[in-house]
C-alpha cells in the first residue's frame, strides 16, 4: 500500500483573503490598491535576498517596505501606527469561503495535511484556529525555520524532511505561479488554484492540476 499524499499548502492568498487588506490601507490614509504593491514589493525584496543567499523575516521585510511605500504617497501623520495597524490586519485575515469545506473533503480521503508559509507559522495557526481546521493539519511550516524561502529548492526540502517523506509524494497547492514553478522544479506534484480566471504564465513550469476553487480539488485527485 503507497503512502498517503502529503498536501502541502501555500499560505498567503491561497488560503487567506487578502482583500480586506485594502481596508487597512484607507484607514491610513493610503489608496486600497497600495495593498497589492506591498505584497509584491514584499514577496520581491525577500525573493531577492534569498537567491544572493540572504534571509529575513517576512514581518521584518513587511514592515520597512510599508514605511517606504508609506511616505512615497506622502502620508501624514503617525507613520509608525499606520504601519502597526496594517500589519495587525495581515495577521489577522480570513480563510476564503472554500478553504474549510475543501481542507475537510481532502482530510476525509485520507491526506496528510501541511503548510509551508513565507509567513509566519503563529499567523497560519491563529488563521486556522478562527477558521476551525486547525485539527486537519499535522504540521504548521515556515521558513522561518528552512535554510531559504520559497521558490527555493531548500524550502520544498525543508518541509519533505520535516514530513518525513519525499518531495515526489508531496503535492504543493497553491495561488502564486512562482511557487508552483519552484515546488515543480523541486520534485513535487502541484496544483494551482485560480479563484479569478487568470492566464497561467508561459515561463513557468505548469501545474500538473488546476481548479478554480479548493473544493474542487479532492474530486481532480481522485481521477
Amino acid at each position: 500500500m503507497s503512502d498517503p499524499l502529503v498536501i502541502v499548502f501555500d499560505v498567503n492568498e491561497t488560503l487567506s483573503n487578502m482583500a480586506p487588506l485594502g481596508e487597512a490601507f484607507a484607514g491610513a490614509g493610503a489608496p486600497k490598491e497600495l495593498a497589492k504593491l506591498w505584497f509584491a514589493t514584499l514577496l520581491r525584496d525577500g525573493f531577492a535576498l534569498t537567491a544572493s543567499g540572504g534571509k529575513e523575516a517576512f514581518a521584518a521585510i513587511g514592515a520597512d517596505a510599508l514605511h517606504t511605500l508609506l511616505a512615497a504617497e506622502g502620508i501624514s501623520g503617525d507613520q509608525d501606527a499606520a504601519v502597526e495597524r496594517i500589519m495587525a490586519a495581515m495577521q489577522n485575515l480570513s480563510l476564503h469561503p472554500d478553504v474549510p469545506g475543501g481542507v475537510r473533503a481532502l482530510a476525509a480521503a485520507g491526506h496528510r495535511l501541511i503548510t509551508l508559509t513565507n509567513g509566519a507559522a503563529a499567523n497560519t495557526d491563529r488563521l486556522f484556529v478562527a477558521g476551525g481546521i486547525r485539527d486537519h493539519f499535522e504540521l504548521l511550516l515556515s521558513v522561518d525555520d528552512a535554510p531559504a524561502w520559497k521558490p527555493a529548492k531548500a524550502a520544498y526540502e525543508y518541509a519533505a524532511t520535516s514530513a518525513g517523506t519525499e518531495p515526489s509524494n508531496m503535492l504543493l497547492v497553491a495561488v502564486h505561479p512562482w511557487d508552483i514553478h519552484g515546488a515543480a522544479k523541486a520534485g513535487l506534484r502541484t496544483a494551482w488554484i485560480n479563484r479569478t480566471g487568470a492566464r497561467y504564465p508561459s515561463y513557468f513550469q505548469s501545474p500538473e492540476i488546476a481548479v478554480g476553487a479548493l473544493t474542487e480539488l479532492p474530486r481532480a485527485l481522485a481521477r
